[in-house]
């Protein structure tokens, strides 16, 4: 099991930005009201994990194969060094199992998704989220300027017209809505399309055209991310 950890005495908790993954809390919290024990796998520098066990009030534990880990996130969460498809816990040992932009990354997705499974106790949530990969435009929400984003969006479209827009050709292109959807279902036995609820926190002063997306299935060409989240069966 992991520590709680104090957040009462961490310095200042206002530090820790990160917009999309409060707003993913704020609906995890509405879905999963006792969230006590969560993984978080590939948690970066470990500012997503803070976040989400700062607004849950939830003992975290994030893990990555890179471990250049933010001081401040790591008075909020457990980080450790750990790999993906090898998950050093013993089994059922979260209530919950988080993950963003990481999926993508790693070689085995499916063995990914059932070392999640195998770690997460039986009736226990996940949240799993990757880049969408029919995209248009990818980026959106980066903490970088135009000029990167226009870089990035340009070497994803030459990978396009390569044919070679994918995870295992070196490509950020993360999956469609409906792949991620069969790869969660096959290993969790379910999973639940959350991206009208996330977008719309996110982006809330913009109701009607994000109606207007999810109402033509535009939304599968121009929502940068997809979003699931789902109970072990």
């Amino acid at each position: 099991m992991t520590e709680i950890w104090d957040t009462e005495n961490a310095e200042n908790p206002r530090a820790l930005r990160d917009h999309r993954a409060a707003r993913l809390a704020d609906i995890l919290r509405s879905m999963f009201p006792t969230l006590h024990n969560i993984l978080v796998v590939g948690c970066g520098d470990g500012m997503e994990a803070a976040v989400l066990a700062h607004t849950l009030q939830a003992s975290v534990t994030g893990i990555d194969v890179e471990t250049q880990f933010s001081p401040l996130a790591m008075r909020y969460a457990k980080l450790q060094y750990g790999n993906a498809l090898d998950l050093q816990f013993v089994d059922e040992s979260f209530d919950f199992v988080y993950s963003y932009h990481a999926l993508e990354h790693i070689p085995d997705p499916l063995k990914a998704l059932a070392e999640m499974r195998r770690v997460l106790r039986v009736g226990g949530g996940y949240l799993i989220g990757t880049p969408n990969r029919h995209r248009l435009i990818g980026y959106i929400g980066s903490d970088v300027d135009f000029a990167t984003k226009l870089r990035w969006n340009v070497k994803d479209w030459r990978a396009r017209i390569l044919f070679r827009f994918r995870n295992e050709y070196g490509a950020h292109a993360g999956f469609s809505r409906r792949e991620l959807s069969s790869y969660l279902t096959q290993a969790f036995g379910n999973a639940r399309d959350i991206n009208h609820t996330y977008y719309a926190a996110v982006y809330s002063g913009h109701t009607r055209a994000l109606d207007f997306l999810f109402r033509t299935g535009l939304q599968g060409f121009l929502l940068p991310s997809v979003y699931f989240t789902g109970i072990k069966a």
